[in-house]
């Protein structure tokens, strides 16, 4: 057994190893010392090798899925060793193979996987200034591509947030994935295998077809994808369709920072809550969950597909029938997944039966749909399909309350097969047949304690009391003895044990066959399914949009052609959800001649929220959502950048002022006359004089050159002069008013500039100690008196507020000319000279 285990783990040597023995699936040396690691399990020992005992540690059978989903989740590939022949027939240990092999982007098993979430499997080839992305969600079968800019690949793994990625050992990967990449020999990237590998799926016409001929690059990061996830599952991939190619003019760019800043499907640290996904997601099912998550991250550009989205939430929410079309969206399961494990022939009775449930449903929905006066719910009762055939299947072949695996029978509903019936009737009969036995040889032998029955150890026996041994007849031979008694069997209890016993493992098997059929009977149609369940999960988000936009009191964003975005009574969605106070609504007017806002006011004013507040709108309107303002009109936007906050990035050795240069540099070389930019403090992780000369430089160029909409948050109080100076910039601030020596903050946008900072005040509702808020209020007032000692050095930051006095300047005072000889007066002027030309 240890001789076929090692040549098995041979040709797995970097995964663990489940292999199968009986109930359980055991590991071996290193993969027993980890497994028992990471499941806290016991670490024990069987058998030796080379005179040292044998590591070992197991998982029982029927807890497979539980102990997959912890090894999964801390990143393990798990190879699964099964028992391929037959115990009866083998001579010396069972023969076995891998099944599958599951790595945490090749995971199909929804038990494994967040319902609510993709589980993609990505890869890239970058070549020059370019890279081709691919990325396959093997749970539903979602396969895509990509060919953009080389420097987009961080913004784009940032958006996919894979599970896994696939690469070539001659390629970069961003630090911040290296933990989740496996690499590859380079040549399964090759242009020419992939493209077999992909003609092999979808046809040698298929990738013209799908729109993808010309994405070299991506095109070989999706034929090494598609390859690597075969092996993996050991066979085909019936369930993937199709690939889809992904433009990148169709959306709106978000870079990795600008997503982060946002809080659009994860916060700051890393969660779900208080995010805006959190405050609009609540959709009925899984996979529309998944498709809400995939808008959000994505918004969209095309005007029409935006109106066609926005007048499908319209007509739920004027028709007020937003409650039953959801009430009858809910008992749906997750299709796209249940779909996959049918197609891969994993599915068990339970699934088949969910099935069914759910094609029993589709008609309702269905006319439901198409009652609605709009012509996307028309569109998309038209993509659910007629599956009223494949429902008596189900309806005929699966019980109503079948178990959840195969293994122990019971699921085929009787009258389905004559086959099964009689086996399953031969097992049924043998009760009264055991009855009958027993009153015959009662009668026989005379023996009135006699009993016939049944274990499942010793199958079928005669149990007598000792007492009565002496009235044995001859025919009796011993099967066991007990304590009290002794156990028989007769020729004809043997020749129907054989039969029975035989009946209830055919009874098994022919159920699994069953099964199998009813399985291939579904493969042709599930390319229709799978259209039904997108057409599902798109009716889920639409009416998610209209429960939030009647809950939330969202209303319909207006998008046009023109240069301008104006929101009247704007909010947070974010914040207002998570404030237990009335939210301070404010509005926002920019267009042709008004393009940049300078945003000053206090610490805590609300200027950050503000900013993000407009962000999220726009964001939201490009969803098909409704926004959170009483009115939006919205132009186009191609890209949205945000530059908010301070953090480091220590592993990459860069400061929270490189990172904050980094990020305004992407922004400065990106950005369009069509792009929103939220820039939040530019410059303040440097000196006064530095900071100050990079927040100039960055929003006159904003305003200047790119001309792009943009809210500029400052404290730099001179910037408030470029309002003045340039074209298209408008000051204004958030107001907060004082009282006493508190501050209270009135989160209002108004026009103009901020006349203080409240900077003391905040300190004082932070905690400064009274102490130090006194000694810095002196200092406040001699800073604005110029009262300041002189600085030592020319360079001193606070030359900003008192200039020091240049060295020649008091060399000069101390010359007296009129008692100066002419070479003394010489020597004089070269000495001003070089204090002059000293740095």
């Amino acid at each position: 057994m240890m001789q076929q285990y090692l040549r098995i783990k041979a040709e797995h040597p970097q995964v663990l190893l489940l292999y199968r023995m009986g109930d359980f699936y055991e590991l071996f040396y290193d993969d027993a010392r980890r497994a028992a690691q990471i499941l806290d399990i016991t670490l024990t020992q069987r058998g030796a090798s080379a005179g040292a005992p044998i590591p070992m540690a197991g998982v029982p059978v029927v807890s497979l899925e539980g102990y997959l989903a912890r090894l999964v989740k801390a990143g393990e590939t798990v190879a699964i060793c099964e028992q391929i022949g037959d115990p009866a027939a083998s001579k010396g240990p069972v023969e076995r193979a891998v099944v599958r092999v599951i790595s945490p982007g090749t995971i199909t098993d929804g038990q494994l996987l967040d319902a609510r979430r993709e589980n993609l499997l990505v890869a890239w080839v970058a070549s020059g200034e370019r890279v081709g992305l691919s990325w396959l969600e093997l749970s539903s079968g979602h396969f895509q591509v990509l060919e953009t800019e080389g420097t987009k690949l961080a913004a784009e793994l940032e958006r996919l947030q894979p599970a896994e990625i696939v690469l070539a050992q001659d390629q970069t990967c961003p630090e911040i994935w290296r933990e989740r990449v496996r690499f590859l020999e380079p040549w399964r990237f090759d242009a020419a295998s992939s493209r077999r590998y992909l003609e092999a799926q979808f046809g040698e016409q298929a990738l013209a077809g799908f729109g993808c001929e010309h994405l070299t690059l991506a095109l070989q990061a999706a034929g090494a994808l598609l390859a690597y996830a075969q092996e993996h599952l050991r066979g085909p991939l019936p369930h993937v369709q199709r690939l889809l190619p992904e433009r990148p003019d169709n959306y709106i760019f978000l870079d990795g920072a600008s997503r982060r800043n946002l809080e659009i499907t994860r916060n700051l640290r890393g969660e779900e809550q208080h995010t805006l996904l959190a405050v609009l997601d609540s959709t009925c099912t899984p996979m529309g969950a998944r498709m809400l998550r995939r808008w959000l991250d994505q918004p969209i550009r095309d005007r029409d597909v935006i109106l066609v989205r926005q007048d499908a939430v319209a007509v739920l929410l004027d028709g007020n029938g937003i409650p039953a079309f959801r009430a009858s969206l809910r008992p749906l399961p997750d299709l796209e997944r249940l779909l996959t494990r049918i197609a891969l022939k994993s599915a068990g009775p339970r699934e088949l039966a969910q099935l069914r449930e759910a094609l029993l449903l589709l008609p309702e929905i269905r006319d439901q749909a198409g009652g609605l006066a709009a012509q996307r719910w028309q569109t998309l009762a038209g993509g659910i399909g007629d599956f009223s055939g494949t429902a008596r299947l189900l309806e005929g072949a699966i019980n109503d309350n079948p178990p959840v695996t195969a293994r122990d029978g019971g699921f085929i509903r009787e009258g389905f097969d004559a086959e099964l019936d009689e086996l399953r009737a031969l097992t049924r009969d043998s009760s009264t047949f055991l009855l009958e036995l027993e009153a015959r040889e009662k009668a026989r032998t005379g023996i009135h304690n006699l009993k016939v029955e049944y274990n499942r150890v010793h199958g079928f026996y005669i149990e007598i009391s000792r007492a009565a041994n002496a009235e044995i007849p001859a025919d009796y031979v011993r099967r066991q003895t007990l304590k009290g008694a002794e156990r028989y069997l007769t020729p004809e209890l043997k020749t129907f044990e054989d039969k029975a016993l035989s009946a209830q493992s055919r009874a098994l098997a022919r159920e699994k066959a069953l099964l199998q059929e009813v399985l291939e009977a579904l493969g042709p149609i599930i390319p229709a399914l799978q259209a039904s369940a997108q057409a599902l999960a798109e009716m889920d988000v639409l009416a998610c949009f209209a429960e939030r936009a009647d809950v939330l009191d969202y209303s319909r964003p207006l998008l046009c052609e023109e240069a301008v975005i104006q929101i009247e009574g704007g909010r947070h969605p974010v914040v207002e959800s998570s404030i237990d106070t009335p939210f301070i609504r404010n509005d926002l007017d920019l267009h042709e001649k008004r393009r940049m806002l300078l945003i000053t006011g206090p610490n805590m004013g609300g200027k950050s929220t503000f900013m993000r507040q407009i962000a999220l709108i726009v964001l939201l309107a490009h969803t098909g959502s409704f926004v959170p303002a009483t009115r939006a009109h919205i132009g186009p936007v191609d890209q949205i950048f945000t530059r908010v906050g301070s953090s480091d990035d220590l592993a990459a050795g860069r400061s929270t002022f490189m990172v904050e240069m980094t990020e305004t540099a992407n922004i400065l070389n990106n950005a369009t006359e069509q792009s929103l930019v939220i820039m939040d403090e530019v410059g303040r992780g440097t000196s006064t004089f530095d900071g100050l000369s990079i927040a100039w430089a960055a929003a006159e160029h904003l305003a200047r050159e790119i001309r792009a909409f943009t809210l500029f948050a400052t404290h730099y109080f001179e910037l408030t002069e470029l309002a003045d100076t340039l074209p298209g910039v408008a000051n204004v601030h958030l107001s907060a008013t004082e009282h006493g020596q508190d501050v209270v903050f009135l989160h209002s946008v108004r026009e103009g500039p901020a006349s203080q900072s409240y900077g003391l005040a905040v300190a004082r509702l932070a905690g400064v100690p009274a102490m130090v808020l006194t000694r810095a209020r002196e200092k406040l007032q001699a800073l604005e008196q110029g009262e300041l000692p002189r600085p030592t050095r020319v360079q001193d930051q606070l030359e900003l507020f008192a200039p020091s006095r240049h060295p020649a300047l008091s060399t000069l005072e101390d010359i007296d000319p009129d008692r100066m000889t002419p070479r003394e007066a010489l020597d004089a002027l070269y000495r001003l000279k070089n204090l002059l030309s000293e740095p």
